[in-house]
């Protein structure tokens, strides 16, 4: 999605930035993990593949993606080493445009459990809400990811499904009026700023 491809989302502990071709190698590596394949439910892919997989999100008009940085290192330190996960929401559904099924993804294991994924989830809602429009929201988490299904109930979202076949739990939440200014109280001290006025040089050395 393009709309976003000069955004950067500030909050107190992560930092969301578009997904560019820059952040494939780190991604790729993350993507070897059988933990997060798992997690996941993905399928391990060339780096080319990634490559490829990177274009479509930045053009689709159904994806909107960003990469969390950890705000205690960017800016200062380079991009690559800053990642700690990505954030997505999808909206997949033609005949409801302001749906979106959301998906975080907090890759490091050292940054797990820090409420990074929390943050970096919320930001992402609030994003969704502001720009996209979006009035509901869909998560779908393997039944083992006990963390992670317990971070979306705390941000209000309820289960309504359970699939025993492909092993996953739906979680769904309706944005009244109410829950909107929840989401945006809990997010009122995001700044937005430019991709471009924030990145580094090229050739610029970590400290």
């Amino acid at each position: 999605m393009k709309i976003n491809q000069d955004t950067v989302l500030r909050g107190q502990k992560v930092t969301l930035v578009p997904y560019t071709a820059a952040h494939v190698p780190r991604y790729h590596e993350w993507m070897q993990s059988e933990e997060l394949q798992r997690l996941t439910a993905s399928e391990p892919l060339s780096l080319e593949q990634e490559h490829e997989m990177q274009r479509s999100w930045r053009d689709d008009a159904d994806k909107c993606t960003f990469i969390v940085l950890d705000s205690g290192r960017w800016p200062g330190q380079a991009e690559e080493n800053s990642m700690v996960g990505d954030v997505n929401l999808f909206l997949t559904n033609p005949e409801d445009p302001t749906v979106g099924e959301i998906e975080i993804m907090i890759a490091e294991p050292s940054c797990r459990g820090r409420g990074f994924g929390k943050e970096a989830t919320l930001l992402m809602m609030a994003y969704g809400v502001r720009k996209l429009g979006i009035t509901k929201f869909e998560a779908k988490i393997g039944q083992e990811n006990e963390a992670s299904i317990c971070m979306f109930k705390k941000l209000h979202f309820k289960e309504v499904a359970v699939s025993s076949i492909f092993q996953e739990v739906t979680l769904r939440l309706d944005v009244s009026e109410q829950e909107r200014q929840w989401l945006l109280e809990q997010t009122n001290h995001v700044e937005e700023q430019s991709y471009t006025d924030l990145k580094q040089p090229a050739g610029v050395l970590d400290t």
